[in-house]
């Protein structure tokens, strides 16, 4: 222990004699492990750590109706009824569905974000209440029977002061009284990744806050996530397949409803599809791998700043060698000092990290209708991660020059002149090998990042099939406020034509959903005359709309007419298809006239328009089949308010709003945004990765850049002998320059090679990230590769307009 204190402090003495060689090998270190440890804090976050306040959070595992790698789908309650009673695998399977609710009684209603849950919810995820109690089985039994809630540890500080007798008292929830049982952890938000949630409410209660009635008997209704808790030594594959042999009864009794989902795939919660771990369970490991390529990169070029530094002290070696010491002794000083480099690195970019790390939600767009939300803290976890991570750094940048420096012959070294270079032009060698790795290394970023950057400018340039300019988007829930559906399309029609009215404003339409934005609906179809294979879905995503959505969004109707106002529920139903629905069920057949049937009210609808196809989840999606209901014949009490308007959507906000409440001065308008900053959800992981792994592409060519200076720099001044001796014989100043430059470029070219047939190996695994480019795009591959050539040849440029100018007569006295 004494000799390794003494190591520590002979270190950090070495150290301190040479600080700019310190403050640039610590500021290169701190940047490598400072990009790994805050994409390792959104990691530990959201993946690691994907639900807080979780009791052994592994054994919890999330259920969806779905085949693996398909789309995910939520269940009926007949189904999670139907997996539950008498299965083996789990100590309890809960059921819960998200519930939009309005905090009604003497102050003026307030939106919030609720779910209705099975009475073992709280069990089955281990969260035991800080105040009061979970809900009791006998909560679950009877249909309207449990008027109980439990709040967020949130709502609880916000809305009642931290009361600590709250337990008992009531809250009114759309309009019906509950009684307050128990607050939740602070650290719980919720079992969805990255959404908030406020109260949860027994799903016997599922009536009184759901505006599609009673679902507790809906065969056809699928709306509710499910979650598990594995018995010891049950695997996920075991799970499955023990749910989907006691799903089939179900799925043989309502075969239509379950086509295409008839069989149950189990997740572990990092990878649950209901949350925003649907994004980051892609996105985040992607960024984590090219994260470690940066602090590769930043090894490597430490590296070769502790070989170019190491010819300076060889004679000091040789003479401790002479001493008596040993080449191990040695090695362990020299990875010492390593260490000590790692360590202040590793410190500077917990620094970074603090700052950098809630950088993530800030690419989120703000939303009111959907309360996202990411904890990410750097907690002890991060801590140890960048602890560790600063110490197999320092191993990884100091082995290589410790063992090279240790290898020194002592009596040649303490012979030779100091004029003789041989020894350190062997370091001088293998600094260029690892200059060629840098460079190699620098490339590989810098195409990651080109690619992610374009796929990002591509993401702007795709035509969505609408148009997102000069609109504002504003929601409201007329069932929360006690409307029933004859009053409430009323106020519909109402409110549209009070809002065409208004100066400014261009057209108006009404809409259940917004395209390309999180969530949406969806329904079973039946065409006419199309007969369906045994195992495809025929479910389709559909939006009920008002008239003139389509003028609206600026959607061209390629055939028939719009709804009108006579669409209503005495009149015949109608609907409006999309191309590729057209194209999928009635190929080369007259689309208009034709029908089809929806379980929304298991009805014939007729044809009356095709529309073009526009994106509906994704921008990198295919043209996919999609429904337009009227709103008059399929009524939905929650719909958001969409108004072309000229000039800046916002500025028409507060009219709007007051509009809303001339008609309910009571109604809560919520989510008044543009629709442009709700597509953002579209383009979110193309923008966090084209920002970030931007900002290593940038890094790693600043890297590279100083790595092949440096190489250069150091061989040519250990050629300045030979360059006398050259330049005395008759060498011109361009002989000059050709040597100095030939050698940085052969190591470019060299690594630029590596590099390609890297890059060539390893983007494809970023095909699925990337959007309207493809992983070999050429137009990436070449501009990064002629940038880094570039950058490559004036870094090498200044040695040699130094080895130009020296003088022969100086050159050859040069030791």
């Amino acid at each position: 222990m004494t000799s390794i204190w003494q190591d520590i402090r002979y270190s950090l003495r070495v150290i301190a004699k040479a600080p700019g060689f310190a403050a640039i090998a610590i500021l290169t270190l701190a940047l490598g492990i400072g990009a790994n440890t805050t994409i390792f804090s959104w990691i530990n976050s959201t993946l690691l750590n994907p639900v807080p306040g979780l009791a052994r959070p592994r054994e919890v595992v999330a259920l969806t109706l779905s085949k693996p790698g398909d789309n995910p789908f939520p269940f009926t309650y007949p189904d999670l009824e139907a997996m539950r009673d008498g299965q083996q695998s789990f100590t309890g399977i809960a059921a819960c569905g998200f519930a939009q609710l309005s905090l009604t009684g003497k102050r003026k209603p307030e939106r919030v974000w609720g779910m209705v849950a099975s009475a073992n919810y709280f069990d089955v995820l281990g969260v035991r209440p800080m105040l009061g109690r979970g809900f009791l089985p006998v909560e679950d039994e009877r249909p309207g029977g449990a008027p109980v809630a439990v709040i967020s540890y949130r709502l609880w500080q916000t809305h009642f002061g931290a009361n600590p007798n709250i337990v008992g008292q009531t809250i009114e929830i759309n309009q019906h009284p509950y009684t307050i049982v128990g607050v939740t952890p602070a650290v719980f938000q919720g079992s969805q990744t990255g959404v908030r949630t406020e109260i949860w409410v027994p799903i016997m209660m599922e009536a009184q806050l759901n505006p599609l009635g009673d679902l507790l008997h809906d065969h056809h209704q699928f709306w509710l996530l499910g979650f598990g808790r594995l018995k010891p030594g049950v695997v996920l594959e075991q799970a499955q397949e023990e749910m989907t042999l006691r799903l089939k009864p179900e799925v043989k009794n309502y075969p239509e409803e379950h086509k295409g989902h008839d069989r149950v795939t189990v997740y572990p919660l990092w990878r649950n599809p209901f949350g925003l771990n649907q994004f980051l369970s892609t996105l985040l490991p992607a960024l984590m791998c090219i994260a470690g390529l940066v602090l590769l990169l930043a090894c490597v070029n430490v590296a070769n700043l502790m070989l170019v530094r190491s010819v300076g002290r060889r004679r000091e070696i040789a003479i401790r060698m002479s001493l008596g010491g040993s080449r191990w002794r040695l090695v362990r000083q020299m990875l010492v000092e390593s260490l000590m480099l790692a360590l202040a690195g590793g410190a500077v970019a917990l620094v970074i990290t603090f700052w950098t790390q809630g950088t993530l939600m800030k690419f989120l767009p703000v939303t009111e209708d959907i309360p996202l939300a990411l904890s990410i803290e750097a907690d002890r976890t991060v801590l140890l991660a960048a602890l560790l991570i600063s110490v197999l750094t320092g191993a990884i940048f100091g082995i290589l020059p410790a063992l090279r420096c240790s290898s020194v012959a002592p009596v040649a070294v303490l012979r030779e002149e100091s004029g003789t270079v041989s020894g350190g032009l062997r370091k001088a060698r293998l600094a260029s090998g690892l200059v060629v790795a840098q460079i190699s290394l620098s490339l590989l970023l810098l195409i990651c990042a080109g690619l992610f950057i374009r796929s990002f400018m591509r993401a702007q340039q795709i035509n969505p099939g609408f148009n997102p300019h000069n609109v504002l988007i504003a929601s409201y829930d007329l069932f929360t406020a006690g409307y029933s559906d004859s009053s409430g399309a009323e106020f519909d029609r109402q409110l549209v034509a009070k809002l065409e009215a208004l100066p400014g404003m261009q057209s108006v339409a009404l809409s259940d959903r917004v395209p390309l934005a999180f969530g949406g609906g969806s329904t079973s179809v039946k065409p006419q005359g199309y007969v369906s294979p045994a195992n495809e879905s025929m479910e389709t995503q559909v939006a009920i709309v008002t008239p003139n959505y389509f003028q609206t969004m600026q959607i061209p109707l390629v055939k028939g007419r719009d709804f009108t106002l006579q669409d209503t529920k005495t009149s015949q139903r109608a609907v409006i298809v999309s191309e590729a629905f057209a194209n999928r069920y009635w190929p080369n057949q007259e689309a208009l006239g034709k029908q089809l049937n929806s379980d929304f009210t298991h009805e014939w609808f007729t044809v009356v328009g095709v529309a073009r196809d526009s994106k509906v989840q994704g921008l990198n999606e295919k043209p996919t089949p999609f429904l337009y209901l009227s709103l008059y014949q399929v009524y939905r009490p929650t719909m958001i308010i969409n108004a072309r308007v000229a000039g800046d959507p916002l500025a028409f906000r507060k009219t709007v709003e007051k509009t809303v409440h001339e008609l309910n001065a009571d109604l809560v308008v919520f989510d008044v945004t543009t629709l442009e900053l709700r597509e953002q959800f579209a383009s979110f992981g193309q923008r966090v990765a084209g920002t970030f792994v931007g900002a290593f592409g940038l890094l790693a060519l600043a890297l590279a850049a100083v790595g092949i200076y440096g190489v250069t720099s150091y061989t040519t001044r250990q050629r300045t002998h030979e360059i006398g001796i050259r330049v005395a014989l008759g060498a011109t100043r361009h002989d000059v320059l050709r040597l100095v430059l030939g050698h940085g470029l052969r190591l470019m070219l060299a690594g630029v090679g590596l590099g390609l047939l890297l890059s060539l190996v390893l983007t494809r695994f970023l095909s699925s990230l990337l959007l309207g480019v493809t992983s070999t795009d050429a137009l990436t591959f070449s501009s990064v590769a002629i940038v880094l050539c570039a950058v490559a040849l004036f870094a090498c440029f200044l040695p040699a307009r130094w080895a130009m100018r020296v003088d022969p007569m100086v050159a050859l006295r040069y030791e």
